[in-house]
């Protein structure tokens, strides 16, 4: 009675472990699909440039990337306006000249020191911090 009682643990433990004799194939493993990462921001050589004169002013004393201290932060700009040509020109002008309303009561000084060209540099910088 006993060697019955062995010889059915036995054979339940091998079923239940996968050993009833029966080989399984192992599948051959698939090679992982390697995606294409998005391109980084810091890729664009706009990236770079806008950041070395943004760093190169004072705009960090009211702005920051990911959030708002005395002015909004750089990453809400970039989500407000599409990239166009036109919001470029129309941001780049408000850096150089100043401005107020669009982001509350307290005015974005003006910076007649900063170049067209340049604050147009800062501005493609800022939507490259769009979210995606």
């Amino acid at each position: 009675m006993k060697k019955i009682l062995f010889t059915s643990v036995v054979a339940l433990v091998l079923i239940a472990c996968g050993g009833s004799g029966t080989e399984t194939k192992e599948q051959p493993k698939e090679e992982p699909k390697q995606e294409t990462a998005a391109p980084s921001p810091s890729d664009n050589p706009d990236y770079e440039k806008g950041l070395a004169l943004i760093a190169a002013s004072d705009c960090l004393t009211c702005h920051k990337v990911d959030e708002k201290l005395t002015g909004p932060a750089y990453r809400d700009v970039a989500n407000k306006y599409e990239n166009t040509e036109s919001n470029i020109k129309m941001l780049a002008e408000k850096i150089v000249k100043g401005g107020t309303g669009v982001w509350g009561e307290i005015p974005m000084t003006p910076h007649p020191a900063i170049t067209p060209a340049d604050a147009e540099q800062m501005v493609k910088y800022i939507f490259l911090l769009k979210n995606k």
